[in-house]
């Protein structure tokens, strides 16, 4: 099976090194828009984001599918770092050093980058695997406000319809988000 058509769970338990780049490919962008939201600071979110992924590929041994999605795993780990790095003014240079990676040095051109990612919207990331009726029925009612009974009538359906994909759809972000019912 091609690396790029596998779920992000059986990426980090396959343990090879293509595997991850296909993992880290796929969520390097929101993990840097997460740090730059929170921290404004475009050098500090790619510090912060190297570390993150260091620490992911230093621990992927450790992961278990059945206690929670991949991309929980990996935010989880974000979290850590941002707190870390928070409280000690500083983003943690060990595991950098650990595996041999330099300080990024960015020019005017990726910083900006970076900073439109922080712009960004995790929500979208978020959705981008739900079916499209389910997105935008989440957009309509979620993110727009408009009732169920209105959006149903925009798409010619009943309301039940709209609330159940509504609510497939959030219960399948939560999923992914690793959230526990």
């Amino acid at each position: 099976m091609d690396a790029s058509s596998r779920t992000d769970e059986e990426l980090l338990v396959a343990g090879d090194p293509d595997s991850f780049e296909v993992f880290y490919r796929r969520w390097v962008r929101p993990t840097l828009g997460f740090f730059m939201r929170r921290t404004g600071d475009a050098e500090l979110a790619a510090d912060l984001t190297a570390e993150t992924f260091a620490a992911a590929l230093g621990s992927r041994a450790r992961f278990r599918p059945d206690a929670g999605s991949a991309s929980a795993w990996l935010f989880g780990i974000a979290s850590n770092k941002l707190a870390f790095a928070l409280r000690r003014g500083y983003a943690e240079q060990r595991a950098r050093r650990r595996l041999g990676m330099e300080r990024i040095e960015l020019d005017d051109a990726e910083l900006g980058r970076i900073e439109r990612l922080g712009e960004g919207d995790l929500a979208a990331v978020l959705v981008s695997h739900l079916a499209p009726e389910q997105r935008e029925a989440i957009a309509a009612h979620v993110v727009e406000g408009r009732s169920y009974g209105e959006i149903a009538a925009q798409l010619h359906t009943s309301e039940a319809v709209v609330r159940k994909r509504v609510s497939r759809g959030l219960a399948s972000v939560r999923d992914r988000m690793g959230a526990r019912r």
